[in-house]
Formats: structure tokens, C-alpha cells, sequence
């Protein structure tokens, strides 16, 4: 059902996108069913709707070079196998000319080839009219109907990485238990990373949101979702260094069987663990600090050497960093 809700914008907006190029059209008399006009909110809108004006630009450059291709070729040749070919080859090169980082700009072939199968006077300057006006109006409209709602959006992303974080957590206690190192690879690098990402996306959308001011009460959930996502991306680091360090103490000892120093880690990974949970849904962890920096000391007592202080200094960082998160609480 949220889903459902999430796609009605989107909907909406390319239909209104749609709907109104064709009234214009039809207002203006271009044909009496111009979907040229329609198309671009088909192929433009994407969930990125402030890409829509640099994408109808491209769309349009493809338009225009599409029907000069055509429409040369035309001039020249009858229609043939040998004039489509022509087509086929210029529109392929044209496309690829004004393509970039997303690949070829296909509006070129896929004008190219409508000229030439719709030889009949003054439809390319139609489709040139008709063409211009549905990407003039997703240029302007598509980024102001029912734009993103960055709240949502932070949030949910920030909610996914605290679900995932708590899993990779509890799987790297289990394996401390049992004296494994803890899993690594590219996901997890991915995983660490992605609080600098949804706060990067997070400033993106709202600098191009600058235009459509914020509601009130959008101002003040963003204000209390930004310490979170500092939160998150400051124990993102920390955790980071303390899976790097666990990972090598227990290859280390891989000859010599399991450490108990990484085994008695567990309870303090598990405790650590449910204070950034809490910390990071906006709850209260000052419980499950204090409770984790008691088994930080008793981890310390047991294990004083320099070697298990660095072991454990991914965590002790994780501690300050929820303590400095809670102190900065209203």
C-alpha cells in the first residue's frame, strides 16, 4: 500500500505531463493527435525529476538532428532499401555524436526513421512543433508537480542502513564467539560508505529544491533527521576501523586457535550494537551506553594489553560518539 502511495506523484506527474503538450498541440492545430507531444514525459521522467530539463534538452537535440537526417536523405533518394540503410547508418552515428556518460541518444534513430516512414508534407515540422512543446513543458513542470519529499527519502535510506548495520553486527558477534574474523569484502566497504551517500543525496535534493520552499514541518524533521545521519556517519568510520582490526586479530590467531580476547567481545559488540540502533531510530540510548561502556571497562580489565586496546578502540570511539550524540540532544 506505501508503495502504491509512493508511485501516485510519479503518476500524476507524467500524466499531467502528457496531457497538457497534447491540449496545447491541439489547441495549435499541429495535427489533431499529436503524440509526438506526449512522448517526452514518457521517455524523460525518471525518479530523478530534476534531471527532466537537461534530459529534454538531449531529447530535443536528438529530435532536431533525427528529422534533418531524414529529411535530407528524402531529398536526395526515393524511398528504398538503399535510402533506409543511409538512414539506418546516419541516425546510428548521430546518436552516437550526441550521446554521453548514459550511452547513445536514441532519439535520433527513432526520429530519423519516423520521417521516413511518414513521408508526407509538413509532418516533420510538426513533429518538430509538437516535439518542442512536450519537452518545454517537462523541462518546466516536471520538476515542480509533486517533487521528492527529502524527509521520506533520508529517512527511509537511513532506516535501511540501520537495519543492515544491526544484522552485520549481530553476524560479526557470532563469529567473535566463535573466534572467526568478521565477514569483509565489497559490500561491506558499500555498507560503511552509505551514510556519506544518503547525506551527500540528502544536500543534492535539497539544493535543487531551493525553488520549491519547504513546509514547516518538513524543516523540522529534516532538523532533527541531520544528527542521525552525523551519527551515522561518524560510527560508519569507527565500526569500519574496529571490522578491520577484528578481521586481522582473528586471521592472526588462526594457528594458535581462538582468541579469548575476540571471544569475550561479544556481549560488548551486542551491546554497542543496540545503542546505535536506538540512537539512530531517534530513541533514548543512554541505557544501552551505559551498559556498554561497563562492559568496555570490564573488557579493559581483563584484557588490558596495548594489542586488545587497539582491538577495542573501534568501539570505544563508537561509545564517545553516541555519548557526544546524546549530549547535543535537545
Amino acid at each position: 500500500m506505501s508503495a502504491l502511495r509512493g508511485s501516485l506523484g510519479p503518476a500524476a506527474r507524467l500524466v499531467v505531463c502528457a496531457v497538457v503538450p497534447w491540449g496545447l498541440c491541439v489547441w495549435l492545430g499541429t495535427s489533431t493527435a499529436p503524440v509526438p507531444a506526449a512522448l517526452p514525459a514518457v521517455l524523460i521522467l525518471r525518479e530523478d525529476v530534476f534531471a527532466a530539463p537537461r534530459l529534454a534538452l538531449e531529447r530535443m537535440a536528438g529530435v532536431v538532428v533525427g528529422v534533418l537526417i531524414a529529411v535530407a536523405v528524402l531529398h536526395w533518394l526515393p524511398l528504398s532499401t538503399a535510402s533506409f540503410l543511409l538512414v539506418m547508418v546516419c541516425g546510428c552515428a548521430g546518436a552516437y555524436l550526441l550521446g554521453g556518460a548514459a550511452g547513445p541518444n536514441q532519439q535520433v534513430l527513432i526520429s530519423a526513421l519516423m520521417i521516413y516512414a511518414t513521408a508526407t508534407p509538413g509532418y516533420p515540422l510538426a513533429r518538430l512543433e509538437e516535439s518542442a512543446v512536450g519537452v518545454a513543458v517537462v523541462a518546466l513542470l516536471g520538476p515542480l508537480l509533486w517533487p521528492p519529499d527529502p524527509y521520506r527519502t533520508a529517512r527511509a535510506g537511513l532506516d535501511a542502513y540501520r537495519t543492515e548495520v544491526a544484522a552485520r553486527l549481530g553476524g560479526i558477534a557470532d563469529r567473535a564467539a566463535a573466534g572467526q574474523p568478521a565477514p569483509a569484502g565489497p559490500e561491506a566497504a558499500r555498507l560503511w560508505r552509505r551514510p556519506q551517500a544518503l547525506a551527500a543525496a540528502l544536500d543534492g535534493t535539497l539544493a535543487r529544491l531551493r525553488s520549491v520552499p519547504l513546509k514547516r514541518a518538513d524543516s523540522a524533521r529534516l532538523a532533527g533527521l541531520r544528527p542521525r545521519l552525523g551519527l551515522a556517519a561518524r560510527t560508519a568510520l569507527t565500526l569500519q576501523f574496529f571490522t578491520g582490526e577484528l578481521t586481522d586479530r582473528a586471521r592472526a590467531a588462526a594457528a594458535t586457535g581462538p582468541d579469548p580476547a575476540v571471544r569475550a567481545l561479544e556481549p560488548l559488540l551486542r551491546a554497542t550494537s543496540r545503542a546505535l540502533d536506538e540512537a539512530l531510530r531517534g530513541a533514548d540510548c543512554t541505557a544501552e551506553l551505559t551498559r556498554a561502556r561497563a562492559l568496555d571497562a570490564a573488557h579493559r580489565a581483563a584484557f588490558p594489553t596495548r594489542h586488545d586496546a587497539v582491538l577495542r578502540a573501534g568501539l570505544h570511539l563508537t561509545h564517545e560518539a553516541l555519548a557526544d550524540h546524546l549530549a547535543a540532544a535537545p
